[in-house]
């Protein structure tokens, strides 16, 4: 395989995101990593953090090369006002954003390979006038994607979501078969061609207690899940369940599958989390580019503290790698 170019986002700048580049910068990488990013912010959380770091400006016109520790080729983008560690400033949040497109739309030119975001803060867009509800739905609208799907990986589980950033009173109504079936498909697809997984075997959970016990704890697995699971395996997909959610992390069953499918955020990702906060990737499936980021917020107490872990971000650079080998 040639060397992958990484077009890395820094995210929110008063958070850990600089800090953490700059500490993955220090690790040797079989990729080019290319930090969207002001080059006076690296350089300050670089200064506090005791860290050498020496930015280059990045032409893509020269062949690719590994990444060199200490090193980062730079994508500039600047800040609206110089960002403190800690302090969150909306003038920014243009920034933020405008970083974030920038690495997509060199990812979808074909400049780039993949990209790896750092955490940004959904408030503070918000709070600046600007409608965000998180980089999932961001992507999916930049890339004119209709559907895509939210996975979080540790080394041992895999966990995918039929929905995403909803409050809990909206997540039954937005489960349909249509959006479960495919959803299912690009998790089946992206396990295949992304991880190389020749033939998924997917756990489905179900979405009320018990997996609605029969019809009487709530009639979604009746009306709407077993249904889409059996138009799925009729086209040969090998799905269990649904399965109630409570009893499905076992080592058995997830010794026999290659991802679990949870029906809401907090039914799913608490359990990993619980099994590998900090070593987790979160990657966007059905997207026309690979995308990966860590599993963890801001951390705004952290930031300029070298307080911070950079593991995250490492393995989602290394799943970047791998889903581009693939």
């Amino acid at each position: 395989m040639s060397i992958p170019r990484i077009a890395i986002t820094a995210g929110e700048p008063a958070g850990i995101g600089p800090d953490i580049v700059v500490t993955l910068a220090q690790q040797p990488c079989t990729a080019e990593l290319v930090v969207f990013a002001d080059p006076d912010l690296l350089k300050q959380r670089a200064h506090l953090l005791g860290m050498p770091l020496q930015l280059e400006e990045h032409d893509p016109s020269k062949a690719a090369s590994c990444h060199k520790p200490g090193h980062l080729y730079i994508q500039r983008s600047e800040l609206a006002e110089p960002a403190k560690p800690g302090l969150l400033n909306k003038a920014n949040a243009p920034y933020v954003l405008s970083s974030l497109r920038s690495a997509i739309d060199r990812c979808l030119d074909r400049t780039f390979q993949a990209m790896v975001t750092a955490p940004v803060q959904k408030s503070v867009i918000n709070d600046a006038g600007i409608p965000f509800s998180g980089h999932t739905e961001f992507l999916a609208e930049a890339t004119e994607t209709a559907q895509v799907v939210m996975m979080l990986a540790t080394k041992a589980l895999r966990v995918a979501l039929a929905t995403t950033h909803l409050p809990l009173s909206d997540v039954s109504a937005a489960i349909t078969q249509a959006s479960l079936t495919q959803g299912l498909e690009i998790l089946h697809h992206d396990l295949n061609s992304k991880f190389g997984v020749a033939s998924p075997k997917i756990a489905v959970l179900g979405l009320n207690p018990h997996a609605g016990e029969g019809g009487h704890l709530g009639r979604e697995e009746i009306e709407t899940i077993i249904p889409a699971l059996k138009l799925l395996r009729t086209k040969g997909y090998d799905l269990v369940g649904p399965l109630p959610a409570d009893t499905a992390f076992n080592p058995k069953t997830l010794s026999e599958c290659d991802a679990v499918y949870a029906m809401y955020h907090d039914q799913g990702l608490p359990v990993l989390k619980y099994s590998g906060f900090g070593e987790a990737v979160n990657i966007t499936l059905g997207l026309p580019i690979v995308r990966t980021s860590v599993d963890h917020g801001t951390a705004l107490d952290l930031a300029g503290t070298g307080s911070a872990s950079a593991a995250s971000l490492g393995l989602a650079v290394e799943v970047a790698i791998e889903c581009c080998g693939n």
